[in-house]
């Protein structure tokens, strides 16, 4: 278990301090994780690597020369928002464009494609790649779904070689999608990991078991079986993964880099045993071992597994795959020393100034306030039953997550309220507060939600309930188009839509906001209930739909709670 922290929805800026503290020699802290502290050549493209913390050495531990120049590092096994990520690859960036590289999850697609269409639209020029190694996560025909585990290490470090041999960004994003193509991994567990703070850990695998394709977030596996000896563990991992070769591979006198890595605490001595079978049955299938990796290069907090990876080097990719490497938590080869940058990153300018609000405006900025203060402590009254709920199927973040996200908003609220924002600015700075520190898909959707309603509040006027209930039909079309989820996808979204249904349609019958709005809340809170029967299809539970059949999806029974929380403050004004 995890045992040492203070606040839980601290630990992800303590780890990244200390962490940077402690490896002032390679990387430098910026505004969503950290860069080379060390110079690179102008015109070099910069490799931006990132996700959720909680994987040590990923994503921090990567950089530094000859690997990823920055790393936007979100939360507890939460995606980085995309300001975090546009703020890391700004500071990083020198000139030859940005390739963005992340594991294959649905918050970080969202968060990173995001940060792909700023950063192009400000003129930096920028390619994305997301690692899909895992085999267990999807079929050999449905590639683009799978997830990205301890693949990302080959996937990176392809990428960063290409940068530094000099290659432009279209053909390090080339070469980097190459080595995707021409990987593979494959793992096992045999005990779940526990978040800080946590009751418990995620998922628990019966003694003497062990849980087969299991995800770097805590999701479950999508088998179990009795543990084997060791050599049969190496049987097990090896034929998984020369069912399926890479497109051009022939087995017989193929080149490959075994990657066996350690989900947090497989000791290494146990991991040598299993690689000494490993080694064995590659050569006794006609293969030539390069460069063997036993170690610790894509964790999953104190989680008890392994994974094996097989990458399939081309002639162009062996020869990038030798490229030296000094990062705090990977080294390989001798690097020659590069000097200090002397530019220091800066955050973004300061908070631009509060546009002029009338009275009656800063009067619904109080409200605003008010609301998300109750949002806040709701969030706060269920934050362990939200991760539970979340870990039946998934990786059992919600809690922190929204936790992050509504204290984030709170705060940015209550200071644009206090300088004299109206309505509108204030929920506009909380939205974007929550998008920043929430991170993850939910905090994505939630910054969609919040900025919806904010653009139809106005600064100027108290806002009448059809500006509210456009807001609300507004947020339902952002996060749909945002997300890609539909009603019955066992999302956000089954929750969403009923509400904003229910809303616009007392309000166009004139009933008051509050009253309106009570009755759209117990839509909503139906709605998030009846989700219990669907099977999700989409996000990080859909690998282990059935797991979830009985249990309502987190992100919408949040929404329902935090609806009926927002009610309870109208209700009251009114009163």
């Amino acid at each position: 278990m995890t045992r040492l922290w203070n606040d839980p929805a601290d630990f992800a800026d303590e780890m990244i301090e200390g962490f940077c503290a402690a490896n002032a020699r390679q990387v430098r802290r910026v505004p969503g994780g950290v860069v080379r502290s060390t110079a690179s050549p102008r015109g070099q493209v910069a490799v931006v690597v990132g996700g959720g913390s909680g994987h040590y050495p990923a994503f921090g531990g990567l950089v530094g020369q000859g690997l990823a120049h920055g790393a936007a590092m979100g939360n507890l096994f939460a995606s980085p928002s995309a300001q975090q990520v546009v703020s890391v690859a700004r500071a990083a960036e020198n000139g030859g464009g940005v390739l963005l590289a992340y594991g294959n999850y649905a918050g970080d697609v969202l968060n990173f494609d995001a940060a792909q269409d700023k950063l192009r639209a400000e003129g930096i020029a920028c390619e994305s790649v997301a690692v899909t190694d895992d085999l267990a996560s999807a079929g050999a025909g449905e590639r683009g779904k799978r997830r990205g585990i301890a693949g990302d290490l080959a996937v990176f470090r392809i990428a960063a070689a290409a940068a530094e041999a000099g290659y432009g960004l279209g053909e390090v994003a080339r070469a980097a999608r190459l080595a995707n193509d021409r990987t593979r991994s494959f793992g096992v567990a045999f005990s779940g990991c526990t978040l800080p703070g946590a009751e418990a850990p995620l998922f628990t695998v019966p003694e003497g078991r062990m849980a087969l394709g299991l995800g770097i977030h805590g999701e479950p596996g999508i088998g179990e079986e009795a543990v084997p000896t060791a050599d049969g563990l190496a049987e097990l991992l090896v034929t998984s993964l020369l069912t399926e070769l890479p497109e051009g591979v022939a087995p017989q006198g193929a080149r490959v880099v075994p990657i066996l890595n350690g989900l947090g605490s497989l000791k290494y001595e146990e991991m040598f045993v299993v690689y000494r079978r490993v080694a064995r049955l590659l050569e006794d299938a006609g293969l030539v071992a390069v460069d063997p990796h036993v170690g610790e290069y894509c964790t999953s907090f104190d989680m008890a597994g392994t994974s094996l990876t097989l990458f399939w080097p081309d002639e162009e990719l062996e020869r990038l795959w030798e490229t030296p490497v000094d990062a705090p938590g990977y080294r390989r080869g001798a690097v020659a020393p590069a000097p200090e940058r002397t530019d220091v990153p800066r955050a973004s300018a300061s908070a631009a100034e509060v546009p002029v609000a009338d009275e009656a405006s800063r009067a619904a900025a109080a409200t605003v306030r008010a609301s998300l203060a109750a949002v806040a402590a709701v969030i706060e009254r269920h934050a362990d039953a939200l991760g539970r709920m979340d870990a039946v199927a998934g990786d059992g973040d919600h809690g922190i997550g929204m936790r992050r996200g509504s204290r984030a908003a709170l705060e940015a609220a209550a200071a644009a309220h206090g300088a004299g924002a109206g309505a509108a600015t204030t929920l506009a700075r909380a939205a974007d507060a929550w998008s920043d520190r929430a991170g993850g898909t939910s905090g994505a959707l939630w910054g969609v939600i919040l900025a919806s309603v904010a653009e139809r509040l106005g600064d100027q006027g108290r806002p009448e309930a059809r500006a509210v209930a456009a807001g609300i039909s507004a947020a339902v079309e952002g996060v749909q188009a945002y997300g890609k989820a539909e009603v019955g996808d066992k999302t956000l979204v089954d929750a969403l839509a009923p509400f904003g249904t229910e809303l616009a349609r007392a309000v166009a019958e004139g009933a008051a906001l509050p009253e309106a709005w009570a009755a759209a809340a117990e839509a909503a809170t139906g709605a998030a209930a009846a989700t219990a029967g669907l099977l999700p299809r989409m996000g990080r539970a859909r690998p282990h739909a059935h797991k979830s059949v009985g249990t309502p999806d987190p992100g919408a029974h949040s929404l329902a709670l935090i609806t009926e929380a927002v009610a309870n403050v109208l209700r009251h004004e009114r009163n």
